[in-house]
């Protein structure tokens, strides 16, 4: 276990006492949203036989898993991330999965030394919490070879992503919305592209691009209507607006019934559908 301490401190604290259990607890829910948009972050990757991945902000492990089938037994995946209740899952499922080529490591990538060198650097959804989104990459850039590669997903702004939005604003009616800097750390903080290419190219990374990805989620993985309000309260914008305001328990009814009739419209066969934007990123090492 990592100390609370040193620049990520904030975001270490919160990912051991509040997120990572609330993962861990809707970990099948948000795999199947999100793991789409994972998977072409990895095609985009290029991922060979036999090569070592770097999988940063591996969550619950289902990323690093996959990567572990793509290299196959001549490869192998290291997974980091400041979150020991993830890890313990991703342990216990890469155990049943029987992955040997797999490995997990409790650290911070913003800071730690981490054992290259790798031929790939790859996270879906998990390099927007550095405090220190320059010194993290210049870190990680330190772990790969000459010639390596980066790709990985996260997300456009919160206006783009309707399947956050539209639950934070039928939300917004009823407690107020916290309003964060737009470059804290948090899942909008790499929304900006020309911020982002700025960070990677000081870090030391060459041919950077960013693709645009829009796709409809299925969100919650295609639970039932009334459960994928209780998902979507529990994570995203809405979640923080209820942590933060600790409303009575009849001012969260009126919030889930507000959510409920925002999200309603979008739900059918299979479950909720709705928008989202997000970039995948790829570079390069020279």
């Amino acid at each position: 276990m990592i100390e609370v301490a040193g620049p990520n401190a904030e975001q270490i604290r919160y990912w051991n006492e509040v997120g990572g259990p609330k993962w861990v607890a809707l970990g099948d829910a948000i795999s199947a949203s999100i793991r789409p948009l994972g998977v072409l972050a990895m095609d985009r990757a290029g991922i060979a036989a036999g090569e070592r991945v770097l999988d940063v902000g591996c969550g619950l492990g289902d990323t690093t898993l996959e990567l572990a089938r793509r290299v196959g037994a001549g490869g192998s995946v290291l997974g980091v991330d400041i979150s020991a209740p993830m890890l313990e899952r991703a342990r216990e499922d890469a155990r049943a999965a029987g992955a040997t080529r797999v490995a997990f490591e409790n650290a911070d990538a913003q800071t730690a030394a981490l054992p290259g060198l790798f031929d790939v650097l790859y996270s879906r959804f998990g390099v927007m919490f550095f405090t220190e989104p320059e010194a993290a990459f210049a870190n990680l850039r330190r772990a790969l070879r000459g010639g390596a590669r980066l790709a990985f997903v996260c997300w456009r702004p919160l206006q783009e992503n309707p399947w956050l939005h539209v639950p934070a604003m039928a939300t917004a009616r009823h407690i107020p919305m916290p309003q964060a800097e737009p470059h804290a750390p948090g899942p909008f903080a790499f929304a900006d592209a020309a911020r982002v290419r700025e960070i990677l190219s000081r870090a030391g990374f060459v041919r950077i691009h960013h693709e645009p990805l829009d796709r409809e989620l299925l969100v919650a993985g295609g639970r039932s209507l009334d459960e994928t309000v209780d998902f979507l309260l529990q994570m995203g914008p809405s979640a923080a607006a209820l942590r933060e305001a600790s409303p009575t328990p009849a001012v969260v009814d009126r919030v889930r019934a507000a959510v409920r009739e925002a999200v309603a419209p979008h739900d059918g066969p299979g479950g909720v559908r709705m928008a989202s934007a997000a970039w995948i990123v790829t570079a390069a090492v020279d």
